[in-house]
């Protein structure tokens, strides 16, 4: 009887619930994740050297140098007949106050790199347009630098009002063979990426 009664006036033991247990995997696979993309937007960046917008004969010009240094991975990726692409984005956009910036109009170069071993050089195209380069530093500074690029003209945006122009240059991962888009989901090697810099200016 008296353990009868030891036993009655015990708490009741807690197990630890299912859900709670599924709970705290979810939290630990969600933090991993998010230290996974914190360390992939660390990765390597294109820093911008200068950036100016004029307006010259109603048309707006662009001037942007980037420096553009491909590493290690992405040139043994050239040589083994890999081909790279990157993209220059430029935005012109209109502040607002009261709601979101208005997108007055998006505008995109895309570049393709390749090796051609035959000659050992190097071919860019853009376009329809094609050119050779005996060196990788040639290359990084074709896609690198802008000059006096058109990317709007003046008539066609209201006089006085202030414009934004958005400019970003990055590695185009969706143009990679897919094996390498996978390993491109966990390597900072495959990450290469300016950030975008905004540039006022008024027509």
């Amino acid at each position: 009887m008296l353990a009868g009664r030891i036993f009655a006036r015990m708490p009741p033991l807690s197990l630890p619930s299912l859900g709670s247990s599924r709970s705290r995997c979810l939290r630990i696979v969600l933090v991993a994740c998010l230290a996974l993309f914190a360390s992939l937007a660390r990765a390597d960046s294109v820093p911008l050297n200068t950036a100016e917008v004029r307006v010259e004969d109603d048309q707006v010009l662009l001037n942007v140098d980037f420096a553009l240094s491909l590493n290690s991975t992405l040139e043994e990726a050239l040589l083994r007949g890999i081909p790279l692409y990157f993209l220059l984005e430029v935005e012109v956009q209109r502040p607002r106050w009261y709601w979101f910036d208005e997108k007055v109009l998006t505008h995109s170069t895309q570049y393709r790199v390749s090796y051609q071993p035959l000659t050992r050089q190097y071919r860019v195209a853009s376009g329809l347009l094609a050119q050779t380069f005996d060196s990788l530093q040639e290359v990084e500074r074709l896609i690198g630098r802008v000059t006096a690029r058109s990317i709007a003209s003046a008539s066609d945006l209201e006089k006085g009002s202030r414009y934004d122009v958005v400019v970003r240059l990055r590695l185009d991962q969706n143009q990679l063979p897919k094996p390498f888009q996978v390993n491109a989901l966990a390597s900072r090697e495959w990450h290469l990426a300016s950030e975008s810099r905004r540039i006022p200016f008024t027509p």
